[in-house]
């Protein structure tokens, strides 16, 4: 990563010189909703932003304001020469605080097991400071911006009495707000009842400090817990504190091939009976993946009434999974499928960059779809053409933001544009984000030369 993308995390509203009104024209828009797939004989459409937000689509709009009026000399014109534009990735499921920590001392996960992973981090955090986490996490945030994700859910680990984790995420959320929106979990990574901290304090007292001091969601792991009743006690917390203070609920859960690891029954069950299921994630679920189609019959219905989210990190859980498998070896992902045809909401998460978990990720959630679509075998023409909508819309949906997203007149004018004409060539392409937009201006366009050996980004961010 060059010094110039780097500042992407660094810049702030003051520098921008964006004029009021800024018109994008010659765009094929997607919305991430069925049928938005802009063949390429679709009409070229125009953007009007205004203000920070849609003010206009339709086409030909330069002639339509200088009919009404408006003095075209006051209006920024960008030409997006017919390239797609949607709305902003989604990463629904990251931890910043655990990024490029992989070659740390300590830290080498030589089983590639979930569990391992988790012990590794254990033993080599005790070290991390507010400074060092907020200059790695700054680093995976500019990657991910770099790749049109403009919207982070990340989990904070809280099992440190120090929380250390939570207070470097929480700084960072404030003081890069205007150009990416990060939610952040309190995620008590060595269980709720199963840790122990050196004043005796248990995570899920941890998870409520979290809350107090700022955190946007209740986290759960209750599949690590030491025993089945420990997983089902920390459910009912999650559920419990959720209602309490007001917050969205994102579960790691049921992250294990075990077909017998159910806890994703019992938390949409609780957030039904609460009134909470649209504010409620279940993240990995990968047992579901190896339990039985009676089973997953069964639960469609609870899923299904309880409108619960799943967030899946394919990239993920295709490496950690399946380690005690020899052959057959399981794939280790949720239904993404089958969810997603009974109208359930999947949306995707990079989940590591270069942690104990998983050696590589770079933020690019292209590359993550791509790996949903061939591993979920979601690849009929129609899958392609709408697949866009689990980093967009469907996102959106599991960060409860979807009021205030969407490439719609009156919504935030916050959209990227990819190197395609169509969804379909978009994902064939695997293809690059060449611009992104947020509240009407340029965060950069990546029109790109070669100095030296660095990457040099046109317009980058601010301008």
């Amino acid at each position: 990563m060059t010094a110039q993308t780097t500042q992407i995390v660094q810049a702030t509203t003051a520098a921008s010189s964006t004029p009021a009104r800024t018109l994008f024209i010659n765009a094929h828009i997607a919305t991430g909703q069925p049928g938005s797939t802009v063949a390429q004989t679709a009409p070229l459409q125009d953007i009007l932003a205004e203000n920070g937000r849609i003010a206009a689509i339709g086409e030909g709009l330069a002639s339509t304001l200088a009919a009404q009026g408006y003095n075209m000399a006051d209006v920024e014109v960008v030409d997006l020469g017919g390239k797609l534009v949607c709305p902003p990735f989604c990463d629904t499921h990251l931890h910043l605080d655990y990024v490029f920590t992989a070659r740390k001392p300590g830290a080498v996960n030589e089983s590639g097991t979930l569990f391992e992973g988790i012990q590794r981090w254990s033993d080599t955090k005790s070290d991390l400071t507010v400074d060092e986490i907020k200059s790695r996490a700054r680093k995976a945030i500019a990657m991910e911006l770099r790749h049109g994700v403009q919207y982070i859910r990340s989990h904070a680990d809280v099992t440190d009495p120090n929380l250390t984790s939570l207070k470097a995420l929480l700084e960072l959320k404030e003081e890069l707000k205007d150009v990416v929106t990060i939610q952040i979990v309190s995620f008590p990574q060595e269980g709720m009842y199963s840790y122990e901290g050196p004043h005796g304090e248990n995570g899920a007292e941890l998870v409520e400090e979290g809350l107090r001091m700022g955190a946007d969601c209740v986290g759960g792991i209750p599949h690590f817990e030491q025993c089945r009743e420990f997983g089902e006690k920390s459910m009912h917390t999650v559920v419990e504190l959720a209602s309490k203070y007001d917050k969205l609920i994102d579960v790691h859960c049921d992250e294990t091939d075990d077909p017998n690891s159910r806890y994703v029954e019992l938390l949409s069950a609780l957030a039904y009976r609460a009134g909470i299921g649209e504010r409620t994630t279940a993240s990995h679920t990968c047992s579901l993946g190896s339990a039985d189609n009676a089973y997953f019959f069964h639960l469609t219905k609870l899923l299904k009434a309880a409108h619960i989210n799943f967030a899946c990190a394919p990239t993920e859980n295709l490496y950690l999974q399946g380690r005690q498998d020899t052959f057959p070896k399981r794939r280790g992902i949720t239904r993404v499928k089958e969810l997603t045809d009974a109208g359930i909401n999947v949306s995707l998460g990079q989940d590591s960059m270069q942690d104990p978990w998983y050696p590589l990720g770079n933020g690019n959630m292209m590359i993550i779809l791509d790996y949903v679509l061939h591993v979920a075998q979601m690849m009929s023409f129609p899958e392609i053409d709408d697949a866009l909508k689990f980093l967009t819309v469907n996102g959106a949906t599991t960060l409860g933001m979807s009021d205030n997203y969407g490439v719609e007149v009156g919504k935030p004018a916050n959209f990227v544009v990819l190197d395609a004409d169509s969804v379909f060539d978009a994902v064939y392409e695997r293809c690059d984000v060449i611009r992104s937009v947020r509240g009407g201006r340029t965060l950069f366009s990546a029109h790109t030369v070669v100095d030296g050996n660095d990457e040099v980004l046109d317009g980058l961010l601010l301008r």
